[in-house]
């Protein structure tokens, strides 16, 4: 297999490069309250909708970030907090190391400046990660702060079961993460799979 990566350096569609450069010369903070930051405020609140409308999500689920690494660290990390803080003895997440670094490094920070506990899935060559692995994994542990798998396999292109995995995920209780920040729009998009949302 030929695996030509067009994820991380794909080029802008024209329409988006169209409504950037209509709105480059516009001026206003979107956090002031005179008349050209509301428009701003307006014009980031229906793209939010937009969005949202697209993915099959809330407006509220929908957070703008520079990139996927700053979006990476918020989920892991925000899940993480908020599920530890939420149940302390939930100190455990359960990812493979084959996954994105951007979630890597989140996760080495989390063990090394937090107290995490992370429990490595067993990857296939390909780099595929089966929900028999995370049921077994799942099942000796009930610390679970999370399960953290990327959607596609920005190295060699292999995409994960992300429902099956998110469907034995919610048979434990946990929240997950599936990275799909590369996939919109490279494969059919379908609304985050039930454990992974809300």
């Amino acid at each position: 297999m030929v695996y030509l990566d067009h994820a991380a350096t794909t080029p802008m569609h024209p329409a988006a490069v169209e409504a950037m450069t209509a709105v480059l010369g516009t001026v206003g903070n979107a956090s002031s309250l005179h008349t050209s930051g509301r428009a701003a405020r307006r014009r980031i609140e229906e793209s939010r909708e937009l969005i949202a409308d697209k993915l099959g999500a809330r407006p509220s689920e929908v957070i703008f970030t520079a990139g996927g690494t700053e979006s990476d660290n918020l989920a892991v990390k925000g899940i993480y907090w908020a599920r530890r803080d939420a149940e302390p003895r939930h100190r455990r997440i359960v990812t493979s190391e084959v996954e994105h670094h951007a979630v890597l490094d989140s996760v080495n920070w989390l063990v090394e400046h937090e107290g995490a506990e992370v429990t490595w899935l067993p990857t296939a060559p390909d780099g595929s990660v089966s929900a028999a692995a995370l049921r077994e994994v799942l099942t000796h542990h009930d610390d679970v702060a999370l399960v953290s798998v990327m959607w596609a396999n920005n190295e060699v292109g292999t995409v994960l079961p992300v429902a099956e995995l998110a469907a034995v995920a919610a048979e434990f209780g946990c929240r997950c993460t599936a990275m799909p920040f590369r996939r919109w729009g490279s494969c059919r998009w379908t609304s985050p799979p039930a454990g992974c949302r809300r």
